[in-house]
């Protein structure tokens, strides 16, 4: 057969071929699944964020109004009214919040991580850490009010009520979280990035603190501040721990001395029959919610992958 004739027939058989069709049929079996499947998780999600957006949306139309308006600062800062007074603020609460979390997360994180690196590295195989990870996963539904009642038995009937017995509370809240969140960081770390650091002659020590804690410090700061933002919302155990108090916390060293929170506030004020009270409720809700969300925005941005 010549070129001439081997080029032809190669050409006619080509014309021959029938080419598939690889553009998406709109009623295919797959692509109907498809469509019927991505329509019901829209709906299904439209429907759970019903709720949220309703609740944020009369946090900002009963709160906002004081919050947002000319008297911010003293919004901000003032004292609570009592009774029939009007105006006040929320401030007392607002650093009685901050303290309390603050104290929680000085006490939980160091802890946390400790046993993290224990159940990831030095034992993870050990009868102690099979324990400890099922002890962890029991604390994070553990109800947070049994948290309270335990530390009102240890701390509170012993030395009163105290900001450090609140943060104590809100530690023993926060710590599962932490170990879990840490524990699965550190999990994470490449095995070749600890096999190179020990072919180098680094110590253990020296793996977990120059290799591991750096390169899982995204997760872990994931897990810390998913946990503060936990526990800033947390009511059930103050009351047992830190009660309530109108006025601003004068010193750490006096640990009987009852402090304010914005969760109690607004347990507090939200009950009384005065219109300025329960507007300061939902402007104290507000601001809780604002402050839970700039820690799960924070926790999001730390946890990005670096490209």
């Amino acid at each position: 057969m010549s070129d001439i004739e081997a080029t032809a027939a190669a050409v006619a058989e080509e014309a021959a071929f029938v080419r598939p069709n690889l553009q998406r049929q709109m009623w295919e079996g797959r692509a109907v699944k498809n469509n019927i499947l991505t329509t019901l998780t829209w709906i299904i999600a439209i429907l759970a964020a019903i709720p949220l957006i309703s609740v944020i949306y009369m946090l900002l139309i009963r709160g906002g109004t004081r919050l947002f308006g000319s008297d911010i600062i003293e919004v901000l800062t003032a004292l609570p009214p009592a009774g029939f007074e009007m105006g006040g603020g929320i401030g007392p609460a607002i650093i009685g919040t901050l303290v309390m979390v603050a104290i929680a997360t000085a006490t939980s994180v160091p802890f946390g991580i400790m046993a993290a690196i224990y159940l990831a590295i030095l034992g993870p195989t050990s009868k102690l850490a099979g324990t400890s990870r099922f002890l962890a996963k029991v604390l994070t539904g553990f109800p947070s009010i049994l948290a309270g009642v335990f530390v009102y038995a240890v701390l509170v009937v012993n030395f009163g009520y105290s900001p450090w017995a609140g943060g104590v509370a809100l530690a023993v809240l926060m710590l599962p979280t932490v170990v879990l969140a840490a524990e699965e960081a550190i999990a994470q770390v490449p095995q070749r990035m600890k096999d190179a650091a020990f072919g180098i002659g680094c110590t253990r020590t020296q793996v977990i603190w120059k290799v591991v804690l750096p390169t899982g410090l995204p997760g872990i700061l994931t897990g810390v501040m998913l946990a503060i933002a936990g526990a800033a919302g947390e009511s059930a155990p103050l009351l047992f721990t830190a009660l309530f108090s109108n006025y601003y916390l004068e010193s750490l060293t006096a640990v009987n001395n009852p402090t304010a929170s914005l969760s109690i506030l607004i347990y507090n004020f939200s009950g009384m029959p005065f219109e300025n009270q329960i507007e300061l409720a939902w402007t104290a809700s507000l601001v809780l919610v604002l402050i839970v969300l700039v820690f799960n925005i924070l926790a999001r941005l730390v946890g990005q992958p670096k490209v």
